[in-house]
């Protein structure tokens, strides 16, 4: 029975490696992730959650993450690399809300709501904005996000094989790209905000000219207000799935560098 006890120490010993391996990477995506990273979560519940998706993708990966040799030269640089691969993947996950919070800001500056109800929350921004943040990571959790950012780090062990330190060029070059794409979308979606302002100030001058004894900004200030919100309730589920399209298609193919 000792023999045989004695026999497994090693095994044990890789496995736990490997396993550790692996939680330094999936730990960094999971700081960033959206809804399961958010500053309102707990560490106690991140750190649960690493775990969590350590004993789902270790399984998967488990053969790729074991070094060549254990001496702290070929450790430091191994460690480091993970940490550095899954920070990245998870500040383009954090994207995701970020392309919500941008949209968010434009349209409530748009519709003059920018300090309506805004500044409260671990995250201060516009009530627009956190509403559509909100929306967003419940619509995120609802359609299965934990599984579909579990097969994005299963995927990075294929695209960034572990123990090797990502390029440089080719990591700016991608998050470059994935960055335009986010502000490309935020701007797309704040769009129809914008041009709602647009018709708004553009007939508030014309009723300027107009009337000039008459205080346009007094009177027309309800009217955005009211506008930007009704836009709001009626625009919010389209811009939604437009959003959560995009959302999918990042977290089926994270590393697509193509604009």
């Amino acid at each position: 029975m000792t023999d045989t006890l004695a026999g497994l120490i090693p095994i044990a010993q890789k496995t736990l490696f490997a396993g550790f391996i692996v939680f330094l990477r999936v730990a960094a995506v999971v700081t960033l992730l959206p809804a399961f990273g958010e500053k309102s979560v707990p560490q106690r519940v991140k750190l649960a959650l690493a775990l969590a998706f350590t004993l789902v993708i270790a399984p998967a990966v488990g053969s790729s993450v074991v070094p060549l040799k254990q001496g702290a030269r070929i450790i430091a640089p191994f460690l480091l690399s993970e940490i550095i691969i899954g920070l990245a993947l998870g500040m383009m996950l954090r994207l995701l809300v970020l392309v919500l919070e941008i949209a968010g800001t434009v349209a409530a500056h748009s519709t003059s709501l920018s300090q309506a109800f805004g500044g409260a929350g671990v995250n201060p921004q516009p009530a627009m904005g956190a509403v559509l943040v909100f929306a967003g990571l419940a619509l995120a959790v609802a359609t299965g996000l934990h599984v579909r950012a579990a097969q994005a780090m299963i995927l990075s062990y294929e695209i960034l094989p572990p123990g090797r330190l990502p390029d440089a060029g080719v990591l700016a070059d991608w998050g470059v790209a994935q960055i335009a794409r986010g502000f490309a979308l935020a701007v797309t979606l704040a769009m129809p905000f914008v041009i709602a302002s647009l018709i708004y100030n553009l007939a508030l001058g014309v009723i300027n000219r107009a009337m000039p004894q008459l205080m346009v900004a007094l009177v027309g200030a309800p009217a955005i207000t009211a506008a930007g919100l009704i836009l709001l309730f009626l625009a919010a589920p389209a811009l939604l799935s437009i959003w959560s399209d995009w959302m999918i298609a990042i977290l089926a193919n994270p590393f697509e560098v193509s604009p």
